[in-house]
């Protein structure tokens, strides 16, 4: 038996994706930097054990699909799952669900608020057309956990240290626990190179005499990366951003400028490469 004549492509952008076995779906559920509650949970074992076949998959951008849902059974299962607060998906040339690490809520290297950006990101953008698909990550520091360099736009937490010669004891602990070698000790004077520090917070963590301290404490932002048939590495946009009002700005102005020069199904890292990285980067952080 095979599916009637249904709207596939609207089907697809609210997160039902039609499966080989053509007159089954996957519904491909929405979160937020992974996050369900204990009651969705409960409600989405029971959607797959009635509409499904009583498994879930875990998807690789923390998100949770169930498979083998009948044509037929499609908007009961996505009423029972709305009943319980669960919304539908994303898929097709629009952005994603954004994902994110647990941040500085629980994580001992975390340094930026990652679940909230994380829903701010969603009401701004979730869902909304652009060129090709569009995914993004937020992650608290340069550990990188959540992958943002691999995600068409990356939100990273990040510091700049400064040194207090009068609380250091000289240990070389900063030194010998740097993973860019941006510090280095000269006598009893310590330097910070700072086009060689990548903003991770090791040193501050580290440091038993707090003699490095944060200065400043912000965001980077990566973009264009993707691993899809073409892997890409994102590009650093700039560096340290201090406020969530330029955070947001320069989102605005990422989103815009792919859906302006982005072709139909190109990843916008390899807009980023057919232009130029420094014509974009200079459109970017320069251009009106």
């Amino acid at each position: 038996m095979s599916a009637p004549q249904i709207d596939l492509a609207a089907l697809k952008k609210v997160g039902m994706i039609q499966q080989k076995q053509r007159e089954y779906f996957a519904l491909r559920l929405h979160a937020i930097g992974g996050d369900f509650n204990a009651d969705q949970m409960r409600a989405i074992v029971e959607v797959a054990e009635k509409y499904g076949r009583g498994q879930i998959h875990l998807s690789t951008r923390q998100g949770i699909e169930i498979h083998y849902v009948h044509y037929e059974k499609l908007e009961e299962a996505r009423k029972a799952l709305e009943a319980a607060g669960i919304a539908m998906g994303a898929c097709g040339p629009r952005i994603r669900i954004v994902t994110a690490c647990p941040g500085e809520a629980t994580c001992r290297w975390g340094i930026i608020n990652t679940k909230r950006i994380a829903r701010n990101l969603d009401e701004r953008y979730f869902r909304q057309e652009t060129p090709h698909k569009f995914k993004m990550a937020v992650t608290g520091c340069p550990h990188n956990c959540a992958k943002a360099t691999e995600n068409d736009l990356g939100i990273m937490g990040g510091i700049l240290p400064s040194w207090k010669k009068e609380a250091c004891i000289n240990c070389d602990l900063c030194v010998s626990s740097c993973p860019s070698g941006a510090i280095t000790r000269t006598d009893d004077e310590y330097r910070l190179d700072e086009s060689k520090c990548i903003h991770c917070s090791i040193c501050t963590s580290n440091c038993p005499t707090n003699a490095w301290e944060i200065a400043k404490k912000g965001y980077l932002i990566w973009i264009g990366g993707t691993m899809g048939k073409l892997p890409r590495l994102a590009t650093r946009l700039t560096g340290l951003i201090e406020t969530e009002e330029e955070l947001y700005r320069l989102v605005d102005k990422i989103i815009n400028y792919y859906r302006a020069y982005g072709r139909k199904r190109e990843r916008f890292g390899h807009m980023i490469d057919r232009i130029g990285v420094e014509q974009v980067k200079e459109d970017l952080l320069h251009g009106d």
